[in-house]
Order: structure tokens, then sequence, then C-alpha cells
């Protein structure tokens, strides 16, 4: 199966190109060699014949005993490549090399080149026809020769195959390397970021797609942004005509002295109250998915933390936040507002959910951990999976909008950390804890509020 890596299609791909124009170069230029080095054996047959054959007539003709064959001894020993024979019109031998057989050698039939099963011949003749030489080469040793010479063209494959491959390889990795940052920035977004990838550095075959991407999220941002721009600017407008229709409500039981019509006005009023915290909400929520939510100074956030405790406290006025904060400042680039919002929703949720006359601790410890801990019924691991759904709660008697908890996971996913939800406490056996981690010891802090 051909590899879906496009990384390893390339290498394989140049590499299988490569290698198959290697074999065919060298098979040509092997070809080319052999041909030429026939001409070569061929020349020096045809020489050694030219050469030989006047010394041998001369030794011939000054002989005292006619007819009678000579063996030429070696002066030293070594490998004959070239042998001959010399013979008269009758066909007798008269001259021959030390390793010449004559079962080799065919009858004389005239000058030119010849061929057997195992030599290569050359044949000349002097003395109008009377005196005929024939030069052997075993085609052995051309074959031998040609082997030499297809190994030394085949052989630096063994070697440059490697070595081009690797070459390949490092390559196409280098050519590859400003899609291989573009998708470690992608990997590297949070899932609500949506603005454009950084694509100025990829080849012109892979530009066209990254635009079409950078399209693509330009227009889901477009489409996220309205829908929460939607939701916001609805639940602001709400604000306005809610407050008009609770202050009628509220006039309508001052005036009215009937009890039926008194109970159903009180209950319009409710209405129009969880009406308004629900677009409340639904505005925190807005701003959570949609605003920045990391800021360029630090800030300390006991400030803040103790401010809407306090703010809390004063509109339950039933004394149940505990609020432990540590004595050193904790540093956080969180945006005030965001923290406001994903405090204030920790602690109403534990109000409103919790056991009714048990205390609500709120702590932030010194390496920046919010946790909002409640006493009450443990919840079941498969409800608090659930429960930063939007519109989830717990106990659907109980009165709430079922956002306070999604809005907190917003703002922690955006602020690239996570909620936690525990039940029953930790080292208990009933309760509920939520604690989020806050981003804190930013480099260069600016304290802009400080407790004294």
């Amino acid at each position: 199966m051909w590899p879906s890596s496009l990384q390893v299609r390339l290498g394989l791909s140049l590499g299988l190109v490569l290698t198959i124009l290697w074999l065919a170069a060298a098979t040509v230029t092997a070809v080319i060699v052999r041909g030429e080095m026939d001409e070569v054996f061929d020349s020096a047959l045809r020489e050694t014949a030219e050469r030989i054959l006047p010394l041998a007539v001369t030794d011939i003709v000054g002989r005292e005993d006619q007819g009678m064959t000579q063996r030429l001894a070696p002066i030293r020993e070594h490998d004959e490549f070239f042998t001959y024979i010399v013979r008269d019109a009758e066909g007798r031998i008269l001259l021959q090399s030390h390793a010449a057989d004559p079962a080799v050698f065919p009858p004389y039939d005239g000058p030119g080149f010849g061929q057997n099963a195992t030599h290569r011949l050359y044949s000349d003749a002097v003395l109008q026809g009377t005196i005929s030489i024939t030069v052997a080469e075993p085609l052995a040793h051309r074959a031998s020769v040609a082997r030499e010479i297809q190994m030394g063209l085949g052989l630096p494959l063994l070697v440059v195959l490697p070595l081009a491959l690797a070459s390949i390889i490092l390559a196409v990795r280098f050519s590859l390397a400003p899609l291989h940052r573009f998708r470690t920035r992608l990997e590297a977004r949070g899932v609500r970021d949506l603005s454009e990838v950084p694509a100025a550095d990829l080849p012109t075959e892979i530009g066209p797609l990254a635009a079409t991407l950078n399209s693509l999220l330009a227009r889901l941002r477009d489409a996220f942004e309205a829908e929460r721009s939607f939701a916001a600017n609805a639940a602001h407008e709400l604000r306005t005509p809610l407050a008009g229709a609770i202050a009628q409500a509220q006039r309508l039981r001052s005036e009215t002295k009937d009890p039926t019509i008194d109970a159903r006005a009180a209950e319009i009023e409710a209405t129009l109250k969880r009406l308004t915290r629900l677009s409340e909400r639904l505005l925190q929520l807005a701003r959570a998915e949609g605003g920045r939510l990391r800021m360029d100074q630090s800030s300390d956030v006991r400030t803040i933390t103790r401010v809407v405790v306090e703010d809390i406290a004063r509109s339950t006025e039933n004394g149940r936040l505990m609020l432990n904060l540590p004595d050193t400042p904790v540093l956080s680039d969180i945006d005030p507002d965001a923290l406001g919002i994903l405090c204030r929703n920790l602690v109403e949720n534990a109000l409103r959910h919790g056991a009714q006359n048990a205390p609500v601790e709120v702590t932030l410890t010194s390496d920046g951990q919010l946790i909002v801990a409640n006493e009450g019924p443990a919840v079941a691991t498969e409800t608090l999976e659930r429960l930063t759904g939007r519109f989830e709660r717990a106990d659907a008697k109980t009165d709430g909008s079922g956002l306070g908890l999604a809005i907190v996971a917003a703002i922690a996913e955006r602020i690239e950390t996570s909620l936690l939800l525990q039940s029953p406490r930790p080292g208990e056996t009933s309760g509920f804890q939520a604690s989020v981690r806050l981003p804190t010891d930013a480099p260069n802090a600016h304290v802009k509020d400080r407790e004294h």
C-alpha cells in the first residue's frame, strides 16, 4: 500500500526514480563501453598478428629444418590472453605460442576476423598465402573485463544510493518545513481561536489551501461573532422592558386590595426577575465566549475576589459565606471583569444548590487556585459530567438558569485552564466543590491593585 505521508511518498518516489535512472545510465554506459572494448580488443588482435607475422616469416625462412613445428618458450610465467599459430599452405604448424591449443584454431580460410564458441580470431597471410597466422583471444577474457566494468559502474550505487536517499529525505523535510510549521500553529490553537493562521512562508502549491482555510476561519469567526453579538444585544435590550415590567407588577401589588390579584402580580414579578437573571447570564456567556479574557498586565486577584464575595454577602444577608485569602498578593493577568463573572457564578451556584443552613467556603490559594465548596448531598458522577452544559441543573426543581457553570467553564477554557467539579468534597462523604486554577506568575507583572 502506498504510504499516506507526503514526505514518505516524495522520498520513495524520488529515490525510486533516481535508482531506475542510475541503473539505466549504468546499463547504457556498459553497452557503449562493451562496444568500444570489442573494438579495442579486435584492434589488438590485428596488430598482434601484423607484428608477429613478419618476424615469424624471417624465422621460418632461415631455418635449416623446414616443416618443423617450433613452440616459443615464455621468458617468465604469465597469463597469455593472446595465443597464435603460424601455418604453411598445407596447414602444417610452423610456429606457435607456448599456450596455444591447435584444437582451438580452425583451418585458415582467408584473412579477417572470425569467432567460434570460445575464442575471437584474426587471420592473415603473406607470401601469396603460403604462410598464414591466426591469433586467438578467449571470449571469457572479454566477458571478465566486461563484468569488471559493470561492477565498477554498479558498486558505487551501493554507496551513492543510500547517500542520495538520505539527501532526498533531508531535502524533502526541509522543503516541507513550512507546512509542518503551519500544522504546528494550527494544533497550538485553542478551540475558540479563529484568527487567521500566518501562511506567508508556505510554498505556492500549498498557499491556496491555506488561503481557503483562513477564509473559512474568517467566515466562522464572523458567524460566531454575529451569534454572540445577537445574544448580547438581545439580553441587553431586554433589561429596560423587564425592569419596567417588574416595576409595574410591584406597583400593581401595592395598589390592589384583592388577594388573588396580588398573588398573580407576585407570580408575574418572580417570573420577570427570573427572566432578568437569565438575560444577565446570557450577557455573561456572550462576554465569556467573545471578549478578550487575558490582559497585558497582571493584578492582585485577592481584591476582586473580596469585592465580589462581600457584594454577594450583602445581598443575601445570611452570613453563610466564608472567605479565605492568602497573606501575599496573587498576581494574574485574567481580565478583572471575567474573574468577577467567574467568582460570582461559582458562589451563587453554591448558595443556590448547597444546604441552606451550611456555610459556603470561598478560598483563594497563593498559587492562584479559586475553590468554592458547599455542603449538601453528593452529586452522582454522571450528573457532574453534564453540569457544565448550557441550561443543565443538578436538580430541575431548583431555581436557576442552568448557565452558571457553563459560563465558568467557558471562561476557564478561554484562559487555558479547566473547571474541576468534585462531589463529595475531597476528604468528605458529602458536599460539592468547584475549583479553577487562575493563570499566575506572569513575568514582569505590574500590580495594579495591592492589598495593604
